[in-house]
C-alpha cells in the first residue's frame, strides 16, 4: 500500500466505520462485536457463520446493514423440504410472444442478492447446503449447464441454533472450513435489553442513512488484498494455526483435547481477516496483536474436538485462548 489513492482510502475507512455504527445503532441495540466481525467478513470477501439462539436480531442486523451500505438483502429460512432450486432459482417454460415458440427462461432465486441471511442452515439436507456453498465459493450458480454470476459484493451470513439440534443436518467439517468467520451472538446486557423493550414498537430500519455503496465496498475489498504483511506477523499466524494440530510439537492442551486441527486455508483466512481488521482500525498493516484478536472467530469452527473434550465440556474457544496465551509473540522460523 504505497500509492496516494490507497492511503486516502485508508484515511476514510475508520471514519466510515464510525458513521456506519452510528447509523446501525438506530435499529440495533448492542451486538457491537458481531457487527464488527460481519463487516470484517464483508471487507475480506468472505462469508460468516453466526451461532446464536433465536431472537437476538440476526435478521435485523442483515436488513440494517443492507440499508446502511446501499446493498440488496434477502432472507431464506432453511427447512428440511427446501430444494436447491428454491435457493438458486429455476428455469420455467414460457411462450415467446413474437415467435409463438416455447422457451425456457431462468427465474433467479433469493441467492441473487448482496447480503443473504441463510437462517438455520443446518436444518436443510446436504444437497441444498451444497448449493449454497457452491454459490459462496464460485460466486455463481449453474442451472441446466448455464452459469449465472451473483451480484458483487456478495456476503452470506448463515445462522445455526446452538440449542435445538433435533432434525438437523450438521455441516461437515470440510464445509465449515469454507466459512471465513464463525461469530457467536450472545444475550444483550441488562441495560441493552431494557432499551430493546422500550423500542419494541419502533419502525424497523427507519431513518438509516447509507454510508457506503457497492462500488465503494468493492474498492475497499481490493484495498484489503493489497495490504502488506510483515514476515514476523506471517510467522506468528502460521505458528498459531500449527499449534492447533495434535502432535509431538503441539502444546499439551492441543494434544489433550483436539482430534484434528486447522488446515492451511485457516492461515490464509487468518491473514486476510487481520488485514481487514487493521484497515478498520485505521492502520496500514496488521500486527501480531491483530492476528491474536481475530484468531478465535477464524479458527473456532475449524477444530474437531475429541471425546475427552466433549466429556469434560471443554470448548474450542477455551483451547484457543490457552494456545494464544502460551504462544510467544516472537516466533522463530517454522
Amino acid at each position: 500500500m504505497t500509492n496516494g489513492g490507497d492511503l486516502k482510502l485508508l484515511d476514510s475507512i475508520r471514519e466510515a466505520r464510525e458513521k456506519l455504527f452510528e447509523e446501525l445503532q438506530k435499529t440495533m441495540v448492542g451486538q457491537a462485536k458481531p457487527l464488527e466481525l460481519v463487516l470484517v467478513s464483508l471487507l475480506a470477501s468472505g462469508h460468516c457463520l453466526v451461532v446464536g439462539v433465536p431472537g437476538l436480531g440476526k435478521t435485523m442486523m442483515i436488513k440494517s446493514l443492507g440499508r446502511a451500505l446501499s446493498l440488496s438483502s434477502s432472507r431464506v429460512q432453511f427447512t428440511p423440504d427446501l430444494m436447491p432450486s428454491d435457493l438458486t432459482g429455476t428455469e420455467v417454460l414460457q411462450e415467446d410472444r413474437d415467435s409463438g415458440r416455447r422457451v425456457f427462461r431462468f427465474v433467479k432465486g433469493p441467492v441473487f442478492t448482496n447480503l443473504l441471511l441463510a437462517d438455520e442452515i443446518n436444518r436443510t439436507p446436504p444437497k441444498t447446503q451444497a448449493a449454497l456453498l457452491e454459490a459462496m465459493q464460485e460466486g455463481q450458480v449453474t442451472i441446466a449447464g448455464s452459469s449465472y454470476e451473483l451480484p458483487k459484493p456478495f456476503l452470506v451470513m448463515a445462522t445455526q441454533n446452538p440449542v435445538e439440534q433435533e432434525g438437523t443436518y450438521p455441516l461437515p467439517e470440510a464445509q465449515l472450513d469454507r466459512f471465513l468467520l464463525s461469530i457467536n451472538m450472545d444475550y444483550p446486557a441488562a441495560e441493552e435489553e431494557l432499551r430493546i423493550a422500550a423500542g419494541t414498537n419502533a419502525p424497523e430500519a427507519a431513518g438509516i442513512v447509507p454510508v457506503l455503496d457497492g462500488a465503494r465496498i468493492l474498492e475497499l475489498q481490493g484495498l484489503v488484498s493489497r495490504v502488506p504483511v510483515a514476515e514476523h506477523v506471517l510467522r506468528y499466524a502460521v505458528a498459531l494455526v500449527r499449534a492447533t494440530r495434535p502432535g509431538p510439537e503441539a502444546p499439551e492442551t492441543s494434544s489433550a483435547y483436539i482430534l484434528w486441527g486447522a488446515g492451511p486455508r485457516a492461515v490464509q483466512h487468518l491473514v486476510k481477516v487481520a488485514r481487514a481488521w487493521a484497515l478498520l482500525c485505521g492502520r496500514p498493516t496488521p500486527s501480531v496483536e491483530d492476528i491474536r484478536t481475530m484468531a478465535v472467530p477464524v479458527l473456532r469452527h475449524r477444530l474437531v474436538m475429541n471425546f475427552r473434550a466433549e466429556t469434560e465440556s471443554v470448548t474450542a474457544d477455551e483451547i484457543l485462548s490457552e494456545i494464544i496465551a502460551e504462544l510467544p509473540v516472537t516466533v522463530q522460523a517454522v
